[in-house]
């Protein structure tokens, strides 16, 4: 396809979006909630199907030799189809925040000044392996108003097309515009050039994917960009904490997954449990293959640890990779955070309210955790039925993005027969 055709095929998907935002804007709680549980019903139905699918992008990416952790990315079993289904359940049982009203209060001229919750629109959304955004995206933005165009890596190209069918199906029964939520077929790179400049017709873009793809949509974006980089979340654990409740919190947030943006990179112990603990963990990790970089004292205490470079604190390994700092006390744990971090999500394990508190408040992180592996940071555990995204912006939305996140707000203001003296 040559980049006439991608312009011509990119703005009739532009304007068929806009169209079907202005219905979708309008579209009722039990329209919206209607096409979700009849998505969530054809995924399970199709379950075989979609795995089948899966199964074909797969066996394609590992004869590319792409590595282990966006392999892991885009791996869809029986388990992950299931979770989608639930998604899209938990996103219809969810209040609907479309025409809420806040704030409302009486103003000394009389008139009533309130906000009410409204659509963004158009939302793009383009997204490297992880085929589950494909049916997370949809839902979200179908019940919070918008219309949304999904631009799928090539990778997941026939994971995608197999879900979006199902998506299709949903929003046919219940009566809604198909291109509430259109899919690009094509891999072309030139598609997400197009999407991320039609200001005319896309009111947001949503990247999700590797630092190299995200960082290309916020230089070259001229539609809004909600967005986080890295991922390099961290756990402290204070001389205070419970060494015990620290071991598995630990093993979780580096070992359940490793290619995810809120798995484990960086490892903060207090000087004062260091010896007690590090051996103890270090053993635990280095039995499942992790291989682990620390600095001289933790060196000291861990035998086969590499000595971390600078560069190791500013990296997302994504990865069986740990970097471990020994550190003399919680401020000058929050003081690497601050240094190195990536302001995604970090977390502390101790049983002192002071040093808890403390660090919940002085961690500009969009998620910041007491005693809780960094793997919680996600929009279906913080019951949002799903997240279109991880935001470490702190403009519109931050942390998990859910519904109020793809929505905006607007000014009403209620009187009878008022004017201005």
């Amino acid at each position: 396809m040559n980049s006439t055709d991608i312009h011509s095929m990119m703005q009739a998907l532009g304007q068929a979006a806009r169209a079907a935002a202005q219905m979708t804007a309008k579209a009722s709680t039990a329209t919206k909630n209607q096409a979700l549980t009849v998505m969530a019903a054809a995924i399970r139905r199709d379950e075989q199907l979609l795995v089948a699918a899966n199964t074909s992008d797969l066996a394609l990416a590992r004869s590319k030799g792409l590595d282990a952790a966006l392999i892991d990315r885009l791996t869809l079993t029986a388990e992950g189809v299931a979770t989608m289904a639930d998604g899209l359940e938990q996103i219809a049982a969810l209040p609907d925040p479309i025409g809420a009203i806040s704030d409302l209060s009486y103003r000394p001229s009389g008139i009533q000044v309130g906000r009410m919750r409204v659509p963004l629109g158009v939302i793009g959304i383009i997204y490297e392996a992880r085929p589950n955004v494909t049916a997370d995206a949809a839902g979200l933005c179908l019940k919070a108003g918008n219309a949304a165009i999904l631009r799928g890596g090539s990778e997941a190209m026939q994971s995608n097309q197999a879900i979006a069918a199902c998506v299709q199906e949903g929003l046919k029964v219940a009566g809604l515009p198909e291109h509430a939520v259109q899919v690009i077929n094509t891999p072309d790179r030139a598609a997400v050039g197009e999407l991320i400049t039609m200001q005319e017709y896309v009111d947001i873009i949503v990247p999700r994917g590797g630092k190299g793809l995200i960082e290309r949509i916020a230089n070259e974006a001229r539609v809004p960009v909600i967005k986080h980089l890295d991922g390099i979340c961290h756990i402290y654990i204070d001389v205070y904490a419970d060494l015990e409740k620290a071991l598995h919190i630990v093993d979780n947030a580096k070992t359940q997954r490793y290619g995810t943006c809120n798995t484990l990179e960086t490892l903060l112990v207090h000087a004062g449990v260091a010896q007690q603990f590090l051996p103890v963990i270090g053993r635990l990790l280095q039995g499942k293959k992790v291989e682990l970089r620390g600095d001289q004292a933790a060196c000291a205490l861990l035998s086969g640890t590499k000595l971390a470079s600078e560069e190791d604190w500013r990296t997302e390994y994504l990865a069986p990779i740990l970097s471990i700092r020994v550190v003399a006390d919680i401020n000058q744990a929050i003081e690497h955070i601050t240094r190195y971090g990536s302001q995604h999500t970090d977390a502390i394990v101790t049983e002192n309210y002071a040093h808890a508190r403390q660090f919940l408040r002085e961690v500009d992180s969009s998620s910041v955790m007491v005693n809780a592996s960094t793997r919680f940071a996600d929009g279906f555990e913080y019951g949002l039925g799903a997240e279109i995204g991880i935001s470490t912006d702190k403009l519109h939305a931050r942390g998990p993005v859910g519904l109020n996140g793809l929505t905006s707000e607007k000014y009403i203001v209620l009187g009878d027969g008022h004017i201005r003296i």
